[in-house]
């Protein structure tokens, strides 16, 4: 069911022949070919002597990057050829568990029943770090979690049944996740309004709007209480997925029943926003008004983003003003959106203009905002300024975030400036700030543009060991990123691994990825992404019978 779902990257790291290998008859995209290509050039110098040297090959050499956390500093030890620390490392209970989880099974009862030989300890903090990094693989995580609410002494927490919802709704599996629904109710005290939330919101993020209603509507079924924070999570639900309209509808009809508050006049306008309708939102404020509710700096700040990403400044300064007659000043939050719009537009005169205003009012700045000013001065090629900022966050008692790491990483990458772009993903290791896939992301596009195929390869792996689970950007980015790279075997890996994911690839990505089969004569591999990709619209069409049924 899963033969490549979460396929350890370990396994495609330590296995490397001499020969650009043939994929194997019976599975052309097979995993053991991962790594079976030579990689002909020299291991970048700033990894063997980071202190002596910026220059850089074209590609890896041969060898077997480290797998543990070890400094990238000293990643010198690991040259020693097709070796690995992490053999010396004792194995975690997650470890063990994952490599359960990532071999092949015919069923969750399979899972079930190979879990049976693992001689772990079940706790809250080992269930959480495993539904975390199997979080877009609902069986592995099902099978898992089945398994873990069999063993002696050990409760599921409701945090961890809320989590099991979501990721069977995220990835569609909607009886599944009822069925846990109620097995929540039949033990007792599990469900809340969060738990219906995360239902609501998978059910709208697949386009079942009807079904996200009628959960609202069985609430009290459920011994949840029908109030206004329930209210404002189903029209947060629908605005945040862009069926403002409907919940306009909702809201009308709701609000002689369940009082609204200020929050809710919020959803709605950011709902509006979103959907670019900016006439209703500002109508909506007046609608605001006339319930008794004075707009707030949160209001103002949803209308100055919409504005801004219009790049429509003029209004935004309107506004601005308005903040200030009114009595609502802007705050840092507000400033940060509207130099950060001006930086994107390369508007950076103005933007330093807003810093400056911002100053003059007693305004401090914080994390987010040094993040920005980062992020200006990065896009502008700036890098010593961003260093400067940077470091003086530290001064200022500010300590970065991972989005402070993620943007810092991002503008490095973009420059191409590997050495620099590793190093400061060490320190953010070393500052215990851990990485999420908009830290992984820019890198590994860096890579594949170096074709740094080894350090994309060892990057994939610490992906998945620090429970951080690609989704459809990060393989679309690869497998674009390794076909413009030429590296099409790997391509096709990702490719494949997608789509038993049961994540659709971009047509773009097919399109291209065929055309660079087609291109170097791999017919038999064409025809194998060909049936993948026939696979994967069978998928989309069963999901739109699904909703059409809804509807009706």
């Amino acid at each position: 069911m899963r033969a490549m779902s979460q396929m350890s990257f370990h396994k495609r790291l330590v296995t490397s022949v001499a020969t650009d290998g043939l994929y194997r008859r019976a599975h052309p995209f097979s995993v053991i070919n991962f790594c079976t290509e030579v990689e002909k050039s020299e291991l970048p110098l700033w990894m063997k002597r980071p202190q002596n040297s910026e220059s850089h090959s074209d590609e890896d050499e041969d060898f077997v990057l480290p797998t543990d956390k070890a400094s990238w500093a000293n990643v010198r030890e690991y040259l020693e050829p097709k070796t690995s620390s992490r053999d010396m490392i004792p194995e975690t209970d997650v470890e063990k568990i994952s490599k359960v989880l990532n071999a092949p099974s015919d069923s969750i009862g399979d899972i079930h029943r190979t879990l049976e030989g693992c001689r772990v300890k079940v706790s809250e903090d080992l269930v959480e770090q495993i539904l975390k990094r199997f979080n877009n693989d609902w069986a592995s995580a099902l099978g898992f979690f089945k398994w873990a609410s069999s063993q002696n002494e050990y409760k599921h927490t409701a945090e961890a049944y809320d989590t099991m919802v979501d990721i069977l709704g995220k990835m569609k599996q909607f009886e599944a996740m009822w069925n846990l629904i109620k097995e929540m109710k039949e033990l007792g005290g599990l469900i809340s309004l969060r738990t219906f939330s995360k239902v609501m919101r998978r059910y709208t993020g697949a386009e079942k709007w009807t079904d996200a209603v009628k959960t609202f509507n069985r609430l009290e079924e459920f011994g949840v209480k029908v109030d206004t924070a329930a209210m404002n999570a189903l029209l947060d639900t629908l605005c945040k997925e862009r069926r403002t309209e409907h919940a306009w509808d909702i809201f009308l009809d709701l609000k002689n029943r369940i009082p609204p508050a200020p929050h809710t006049f919020n959803v709605l306008i950011h709902g509006w926003c979103k959907a670019k309708k900016l006439e209703e939102a500002e109508w909506t404020m007046e609608e605001m008004r006339r319930h008794g509710f004075d707009p707030s700096v949160i209001t103002y700040t949803i209308l100055v983003e919409a504005y801004c990403l219009q790049r429509d400044f003029r209004k935004v300064d309107d506004l601005l003003d308005e903040m200030q007659k009114r009595g609502c000043p802007p705050n840092v939050i507000t400033y940060t959106i509207v130099m950060h719009a001006l930086g994107k537009a390369k508007e950076t005169q103005e933007a330093f203009r807003i810093y400056d205003r911002m100053k003059a009012t007693g305004c401090t700045p914080d994390v987010a905002f040094y993040n920005s000013l980062i992020f200006i001065h990065g896009k502008t090629g700036q890098l010593e300024s961003a260093q400067d900022i940077f470091q003086e966050m530290a001064k200022n008692g500010y300590a970065p975030n991972v989005t402070t790491y993620n943007t810092w990483i991002s503008v490095v990458c973009e420059h191409l400036q590997e050495k620099k772009a590793f190093k400061i993903f060490h320190e953010m290791e070393e500052a215990n700030c851990k990485p999420d896939l908009q830290t992984y992301n820019p890198l590994l596009k860096m890579c594949c543009k170096l074709k740094r195929l080894k350090i994309l390869s060892y990057l994939v792996d610490d992906m998945l060991k620090k429970d951080c689970s690609p989704d459809l950007g990060t393989y679309t980015l690869l497998v674009h990123g390794l076909c413009k790279a030429g590296k099409l075997e790997r391509a096709c890996q990702f490719f494949e691994e997608m789509v038993e994911k049961k994540l659709i690839p971009k047509y773009t990505t097919y399109i291209l990825l065929l055309d660079e089969l087609e291109r170097v004569h791999k017919n038999e591999e064409k025809k194998r992404i060909q049936e993948l990709m026939m696979k994967a619209e069978s998928m989309r069409q069963l999901g739109r019978r699904s909703r059409m049924q809804d509807e009706t």
